[in-house]
């Protein structure tokens, strides 16, 4: 089975060995006067994902193509935290059938990282620890304060949608959050990947610069 990792657009160089991912609840509990003890069920919270990833210092057979040194993946991992923007981490899964399996296509913020050295263990070779929490887009509303008080505008998204029924990629978008956006649920990807199989080959891989058809 073939598993490739991207962080922000970049294939990670050697596939990590282990993935965990942690969808955080939010749920609440209440006691009643009897002493009973409910649970209030809420939505799920964000999902959280943590990877140990090798970064060689040579180029190695079980290194992926498109290799680059640790400072190459180092610098990438500095500029998602002092630039303090989202990205898209990815995981794609192809069976040894040429079958893709389930993938994971989450848009997150990485929120630390570990860097390891160890002369007797890994060399001259650099491991890093990863974890990234999902990051959602949110609405930003509008009040207006006059002498009768105070009036609520409607929401404006953080980004609008064109009324043209092309949308050109942009660096961090996904199908899924391309399909919330524009269609009112991320689950009607599959919409858009079907109608753009001309340009799209696996529906985890999206490019910026590519102009898709929507619905």
């Amino acid at each position: 089975m073939a598993y490739h990792f991207y962080l922000d657009g970049v294939l990670l160089p050697v596939t990590p060995g282990r993935l965990r991912l942690t969808v955080k609840s939010r749920n609440g509990t209440a006691r009643l006067l009897d002493g009973t003890e409910l649970n209030l069920l809420e939505g799920p919270g964000l999902t959280e994902a943590e990877l140990e990833v090798l970064l060689p210092q040579r180029y190695r057979p079980f290194v992926n193509s498109g290799w680059h040194t640790p400072e190459y993946y180092l610098s990438l991992f500095e500029r998602l935290k002092t630039e303090k923007r989202h990205c898209q981490f990815i995981v794609y899964r192809k069976g040894m059938d040429n079958r893709l399996y389930f993938g994971t296509n989450l848009t997150v913020a990485l929120e630390d990282y570990e860097v390891e050295e160890d002369a007797e263990s890994l060399g001259e070779d650099v491991r890093v620890t990863l974890r990234l929490r999902e990051w959602k887009p949110y609405a930003v509303r509008t009040v207006s304060v006059t002498a009768g008080g105070a009036s609520v505008q409607p929401e404006r998204e953080s980004s609008g949608a064109p009324d043209t029924k092309t949308y050109t990629v942009k660096k961090g978008d996904c199908l899924w959050n391309i399909a919330k956006q524009f269609l009112g649920n991320g689950s009607r990807y599959t919409e858009i990947y079907e109608l753009n199989r001309d340009k799209i080959t696996n529906p985890n891989l999206i490019y910026p610069g590519q102009v898709l058809t929507l619905p």
